[in-house]
């Protein structure tokens, strides 16, 4: 079973093939045999899995069930799950226990879709390795000495290795694409305000987007059509409809305009990754697209960019992590000013401290117009960039990740080349776009990923394309040794 995607698996649920308990018995043993070589999970949740899946088969046979009743799906540890810890990847959380469920965790629980548990990741979503968790770093399932990307690493990593057949991801810079085109998957990042942050602890708030880590476009779909919607209690939740996403995965891609950025295919990206790259737009040429070469002129700034406005907003944030309302605190303080410096001190890990010092240098009274002033405007020409193709094509292509999967350990001692790593991504949420990543081929025996970056709130067509690519490959179906 574990080779089945989410709507294979709906249907077998559908015609009584298998029972929701089997499904989630056979899921929970594969964590069991195969998370001790990933680190894929922080928390799993047997005991809650099974009543889920219990529960799920009562609906099921009274024939009260939805698309995703009954289906098993994990939850990356960003998201706050009643009764359950929610850690963040970071000692500062390691004993909290949320009194609530986030938004997407609730809507896809109303939905009788089964909690397989919580997975590792990035801390406080602050890396492109998931090597800064807590927990230990995650490895790659494709190999086991190379990174699965980050920060939703751990979701990768489960789906990778069929752990759990979905997985739900957030995406600041590319957190949840990159470890997709890492680990061969699809995933995918709605437009920023599709689906609420609420109980999504936040890292950069104007940059955060929940969305899913799954093998194929049409299993996003399915769950992007339950977790997207208007949430009053998310301030930047977008008041917008939400359409049938699965009921436009058919149509036809004859006239299709593609803009290829020159800008992505720079002297940083892999000439194998590139050649991959290329290969996947004949094909899009074959099913009737036309390829045009646009351009983001002020791509290059993205990254600096991003480096001011996300430690800006982290450091506003983390703020309330103080040893005092909840989280971490260190033993036997001296006094108040001990308490917060020593509990911050050992609650947060290295890369957390980093961003965090940055982003309140850039803030700080004397840097403020030199720094967050001056990446806020830049943000604002990168997005007009993106509005300016969009007049002339219907969607963007491009590289994920400028190369396959590194090793471990390999960048972490250089953050400038660790952060590069996002460097086609991180745009897409400075402007607030929907994007994802789809398996385009493999290079050394590992899986690299094709970008579609779509417009504001065109989430059907990005999946029809993401779909129509995937009904012509079989990249998405290809699956790491040795996981059997």
């Amino acid at each position: 079973m574990y080779d089945k995607t989410l709507a294979e698996l709906a249907a077998a649920l559908k015609k009584g093939d298998v029972s929701s308990e089997e499904l989630t018995r056979h899921y929970l043993d594969r964590i069991e045999k195969l998370d001790e070589r990933y680190n894929a999970f922080i928390t799993p949740t047997p005991d809650q899995a099974l009543a889920q899946a219990r529960e799920a088969d009562k609906r099921l046979a009274a024939g009260e069930g939805g698309p995703l009743t009954g289906l098993p799906l994990a939850h990356k540890d960003i998201f706050c799950t009643r009764g359950i810890k929610t850690s963040c990847g970071s000692r500062m959380l390691d004993n909290f226990v949320s009194p609530y469920d986030a938004t997407v965790v609730e809507r896809l629980a109303q939905a009788g879709v089964v909690t397989l548990g919580k997975t590792n990741m990035d801390e406080f979503a602050m890396g492109s390795s998931n090597e800064t968790s807590y927990y230990g770093p995650v490895k790659n399932p494709w190999d086991e000495t190379r990174v699965p990307g980050g920060s939703s690493g751990g979701s990768a990593a489960a789906v990778a290795a069929r752990m759990a057949p979905a997985a739900t991801g957030t995406d600041t810079g590319g957190s949840i694409r990159q470890p997709a085109a890492l680990a061969g998957l699809t995933g995918f990042k709605p437009t920023y305000g599709r689906v609420s942050r609420y109980g999504m602890i936040a890292f950069a708030s104007s940059l955060d987007q929940a969305g899913t880590l799954t093998q194929s476009a049409e299993d996003a779909a399915l769950l992007t059509q339950v977790m997207a919607g208007f949430d009053e209690r998310d301030s930047t939740s977008a008041e917008k409809d939400v359409p049938d996403y699965c009921a436009s995965l058919g149509d036809d891609l004859k006239g299709l305009k593609i803009g290829v950025p020159s800008e992505f295919f720079d002297e940083g990206l892999d000439a194998e990754t590139g050649k991959a790259v290329e290969t996947a737009l004949d094909v899009y040429r074959q099913m009737g697209a036309e390829i045009r070469e646009v351009h983001l002129p002020n791509l290059n700034l993205s990254v600096p960019t991003y480096y001011v406005v996300a430690p800006a907003e982290c450091s506003s944030n983390l703020s309330r992590f103080d040893g005092v309302r909840f989280g971490y605190r260190c033993e036997d303080p001296k006094d108040l000013l001990d308490l917060y410096e020593r509990s911050r001190g050992e609650g947060f890990g290295p890369e957390v401290k980093r961003r965090v010092m940055t982003g309140t240098y850039v803030l700080s009274a004397g840097y403020y117009d030199a720094y967050y002033l001056q990446a806020q405007k830049t943000r604002k020409l990168i997005r007009d960039d993106f509005i300016r193709a969009f007049e002339e094509v219907d969607v963007l292509m491009g590289p994920t990740t400028p190369t396959p999967a590194f090793g471990i350990g390999e960048k972490t001692d250089d953050p400038i080349t660790m952060y590069l790593n996002d460097i086609y991504t991180i745009a897409v949420n400075l402007a607030g776009l929907p994007a994802v990543s789809v398996p385009a081929g493999f290079v050394n025996k590992l899986p690299v990923g094709l970008q579609i970056i779509g417009n504001f709130f065109d989430e059907g067509r990005l999946l029809n394309v993401a779909h129509q690519y995937q009904q012509q490959t079989d990249w998405h179906r290809q699956m790491p040794t040795g996981i059997e």
